[in-house]
């Protein structure tokens, strides 16, 4: 089954509190805790359940970033998170909730990572997939990038894995291959391929999935690994000039 199908029944039989409890409960009158934040993630349905909640919750959030809602970023909501027309109704309800609630985005990305604790690999995929969505009417207004930027900041994410997550969307040709492997460039080759290898295995879709990330929206982290891939290709031909 679609982690989709399983989003709201399987994320309310969790039973957490929080912003994301309140969200959760205004759909059952209110019955779930608002007390306190679920830490312990139970297994793996549970913590793809639980992303897949976050980023809709956030790109609902993102969607109102500048603004306005543009057709793109909803389309871009249902498409590139490959939900199934047969659960659009579903996941719709839980983000237009999220959208007119007037509870700002910064309670939930909190959350969010307290959820995801010592797993920061998978927060910053959701700060990947959050770009993915901003992305979608062909243009990252600055507010979506503050706001983005401000969420990564939250989840504890450094400055540099932050700028690795925004240059690994760039085409393999633009992108700064340094930034992409948060090195510099008078890093000699060695230490470069240290970060490299490290990078390469936190953000390997088979140990994301592992982690919690469904397998729906795992293409984001595999555009990743090329990003990390053209850059170390990259690296070794500068520095071996």
């Amino acid at each position: 089954m679609s982690i989709w199908g399983t989003l709201l029944g399987g994320v309310i039989g969790f039973s957490f509190g929080g912003p994301f409890g309140a969200l959760l409960g205004s759909f059952l009158g209110g019955k779930i805790s608002r007390i306190g934040s679920q830490k312990n993630i139970t297994n793996q349905q549970n913590a793809q359940e639980i992303f897949a909640l976050s980023l809709i919750v956030l790109s609902a959030k993102l969607s109102k970033a500048d603004g306005q809602v543009s057709k793109e970023e909803l389309f871009a909501v249902k498409e590139k998170l490959q939900i199934p027309d047969s659960e659009i109704d579903k996941v719709a309800k839980i983000f237009n909730k999220a959208k007119d609630e007037s509870t700002g985005y910064e309670p939930y990305a909190k959350q969010i990572a307290e959820i995801f604790q010592g797993n920061i690999n998978v927060l910053e995929e959701v700060i990947n997939i959050l770009f993915y969505i901003a992305e979608a009417d062909g243009n990252v207004s600055q507010d979506e990038e503050s706001m983005i930027a401000n969420i990564a900041y939250i989840f504890g994410l450094t400055q540099k894995q932050y700028n690795s997550i925004r240059e690994s969307r760039k085409s393999s040709d633009k992108l700064n291959p340094y930034i992409v492997l948060e090195s510099q460039p008078s890093d000699d080759l060695q230490m470069i391929r240290k970060k490299y290898i490290k990078l390469s295995k936190e953000h390997h879709p088979d140990l994301l999935i592992s982690k919690g990330v469904p397998v729906e929206v795992i293409n984001e982290s595999k555009n990743k690994m090329r990003a990390i891939n053209a850059a170390w290709d990259q690296v070794q031909k500068l520095k071996t000039k």
